[in-house]
C-alpha cells in the first residue's frame, strides 16, 4: 500500500468492517476477461459465503479458475472542496483474495444459509425448503489474504 498511514493491519477492525458491510462485489477472471458482481454474503472463520443459482456466469467462471478478489467498503461519503483537485472521499475499505469452492451438500448449504442470514438479521438458524435448497449453489471463498484501508477517518 503506497500510503501506509491508510492500511488496517488489525485483523479484528478489518473483521468489522466486514460485519458492518452490506454488500460484497467478487472478481473473477476467465481467458484474461474480468467480471465482477455485487453479493449479499456472510463471513465466518475467514471464509465467505455467497448463494448463488446454480447455472450463469459467475458459476461458469468459478468451475474455470477458482481464484477472486474481493472487496468490500463501509462509510463511503463525498468531501466537496472549492478547488476541483482537493475534492475526496471518505470510506473504509477491503480487499482480499481467495480461493472459491461450489458447496452442492444439503447441510454444508444450510449452514451457509445461516451464516448469510445470520449477517443480515443478527439471527442464526432458520427453516429453508428443500425444494429452495436444491435450487442453489453456495460459493464458498477461502480467504487467502486481505488488506483494510481507510481514508479520511
Amino acid at each position: 500500500m503506497r500510503k501506509k498511514e491508510k492500511e488496517i493491519k488489525d485483523k479484528s477492525v478489518i473483521e468489522s468492517i466486514i460485519k458492518r458491510a452490506t454488500v460484497c462485489r467478487i472478481a473473477l477472471s476467465e481467458d484474461n476477461v474480468p467480471y465482477i458482481v455485487p453479493l449479499n454474503f456472510g463471513y465466518k472463520d475467514n471464509f465467505l459465503y455467497f448463494h448463488s443459482a446454480k447455472e450463469g456466469r459467475k458459476i461458469d467462471m468459478i468451475r474455470k479458475n477458482k481464484d477472486v478478489c474481493f472487496e468490500i467498503d463501509i462509510d463511503s461519503e463525498l468531501i466537496e472542496a472549492e478547488h476541483p483537485c482537493n475534492w475526496s472521499t471518505k470510506y473504509y475499505s477491503i480487499i482480499g483474495f481467495g480461493e472459491a469452492f461450489l458447496v452442492e451438500g444439503l447441510e454444508e448449504k444450510r449452514e451457509a444459509l445461516d451464516i448469510i442470514m445470520e449477517h443480515y438479521s443478527g439471527k442464526s438458524s432458520f427453516e429453508y425448503p428443500e425444494k429452495i435448497i436444491n435450487s442453489l449453489v453456495i460459493i464458498k471463498v477461502r480467504i487467502e489474504s486481505m488488506t483494510g484501508k481507510k481514508s479520511g477517518y
